[in-house]
């Protein structure tokens, strides 16, 4: 796991400047918005929730893709999941295919489900749970997935019950200051801490399992609040269950909804990260332009910030480094499903299996909001899409009817559309790149469990055994 990166690479990181190869866009997937999990395809329980994160288990060759908190955006009841899938890969070109939910797995506490509700009250977490992150931890297997209301990291074991809760630190808790009174549920009365629906977005684990990494989507309270730049990466000691370290990310600015939406570890210092604005095809997005990139970035050298005010006068630390020149720009290949236009949430992305050539399949995913909005009273409307004119449309749940035009900046007109023809829900997206184990840069797989090592030691000793028995029957038939 302790792999160096070479020099050219690690100037790569700190020089902005440097040369960057870019991994090659192979192809793409609009998976249909009304597609069903294992429990149906009901709007609030089975409507497939497409991809707040994304994970490829290299120890068992599974993809998995996490729902959030439902399409009553925390307002209507709903049981968290996370969906084991199936994809067609091409070993030779990277090209995905046939994708299949395999399995459908809630998140529960006890008998309790983790649900997708509001905190109420607003001081109090308790099973409310809006999970954003997902992966596996190589040394046992369990999930771990980190939440935007605590904003907390959870451990599940392989049935999705919970085994444990991290220990969030105190400064990164949803707050008044001067009461220490937390609202987790939205910014009234909170003076620092994460921002409202801004919590633990990315989530990466080092492969040797040791530490895992929780992204805030953007600047706390009392970083900057909505025109803050910093971001925190909290980095967590898998078996003490307590942070360690925090580290300064700084993304390209704070305008637009700017914010992070993943977090891949390549090794156990360099990761790559999704940074976006909160424009292109959405439920009720801005259809102006989009902003959605991959950067890699380096901890080296950072420094730990948990008791620096990021936005200070006079604050002293130094931020992770951050390669500037984007490793992918995610808008920059579309698909005819969504007009050739970018969508609003990219927040998935995964190293998947190595292919033929040596290379590697990156996977980056969109969270399509279930194709639902709702409205203040908590009404819910299903959002329709025309990938021919690019208009949108906000419809009774479950049916094309009543249908009335969204404006290009989000907002639901009185404007009635009579003729739905070639509308549909928003798909989730799926695109696979192809990147050269070079450009990746020291690329290190997770340890696979002891289990199994202990597995691959026996089968290795049984073919030893079966080779060592066939050249005794060989020698027995020449004597």
């Amino acid at each position: 796991m302790r792999i160096k990166p070479i020099p050219a690479l690690l100037l790569g990181f700190v020089f902005s400047g440097a040369v960057q190869a870019a991994p090659t866009f192979v192809n793409g997937l609009a998976l249909p918005g009304a597609s069903g999990d294992l429990f149906g395809s009901s709007v609030n329980n089975g409507r497939l929730g497409y991809f707040s994160d994304l994970y490829y288990d290299p120890n068992r060759n599974e993809w998995w893709g996490l729902s959030d908190r439902g399409p009553g955006g925390g307002t209507i009841s709903y049981e968290t999941r996370v969906q084991r899938f199936t994809l067609g890969v091409d070993m030779n070109t990277g090209a995905i295919s046939n994708f299949q939910v395999a399995q459908t797995i809630k998140f529960s506490n006890g008998t309790q489900a983790m649900n997708g509700l509001a905190p109420s009250p607003s001081n109090v977490l308790g099973n409310a749970f809006d999970p954003e992150g997902f992966v596996i931890n190589p040394n046992n297997g369990n999930f771990l997935v980190s939440d935007e209301y605590g904003p907390s990291l959870n451990e599940f074991n392989r049935d999705g019950q919970l085994i444990r809760t991290f220990t969030t630190p105190a400064n990164i808790v949803p707050r008044n200051a001067a009461t220490g009174t937390p609202n987790y549920v939205n910014n009234t009365g909170n003076t620092a801490g994460k921002r409202g629906n801004r919590g633990f977005e990315g989530l990466a684990v080092s492969p040797d399992g040791q530490y895992t990494y929780a992204m805030l989507q953007s600047a706390m309270l009392d970083d900057g609040g909505s025109g803050g730049v910093y971001d925190r990466i909290i980095k967590f000691d898998n078996v003490t269950g307590t942070a360690v370290a925090q580290y300064a990310y700084q993304m390209e600015g704070s305008s637009q909804g700017r914010g992070t939406s993943a977090l891949v570890a390549i090794n156990d210092h360099t990761f790559m990260v999704i940074e976006r604005n909160n424009r292109g095809v959405g439920v009720d997005s801005e259809l102006t332009t989009a902003n959605k990139n991959v950067f890699t970035l380096d901890l080296a050298g950072a420094t730990d910030v948990t008791n620096i005010d990021l936005d200070a006068t006079g604050a002293v630390f130094t931020a992770v480094s951050k390669n500037t020149t984007p490793f992918i720009d995610l808008d920059a290949n579309t698909l005819a499903a969504l007009g050739n236009k970018s969508p609003e949430k990219w927040e998935g992305l995964t190293i998947g299996p190595k292919l033929n050539d040596g290379s590697y399949l990156l996977l980056a995913g969109t969270d399509n909001d279930y194709s639902v909005s709702q409205n203040g009273s908590g009404t819910q409307f299903d959002i329709y899409y025309n990938p021919a004119t690019g208009a949108r449309a906000s419809c009774d749940l479950g049916t094309l009817s009543n249908c009335f035009a969204i404006s290009a900046d989000g907002s639901t007109t009185t404007t009635l559309v009579t003729d739905t023809t070639g509308y549909a829900l928003i798909p989730g997206v799926l695109h696979a790149y192809k990147v050269s184990a070079t450009d990746l840069g020291g690329y290190t797989a997770p340890v696979p469990e002891p289990e199994t090592y202990a597995m691959l030691l026996a089968g290795l000793g049984l073919v030893g055994f079966v080779a060592r028995r066939r050249q005794c029957v060989t020698d027995n038939k020449r004597g």
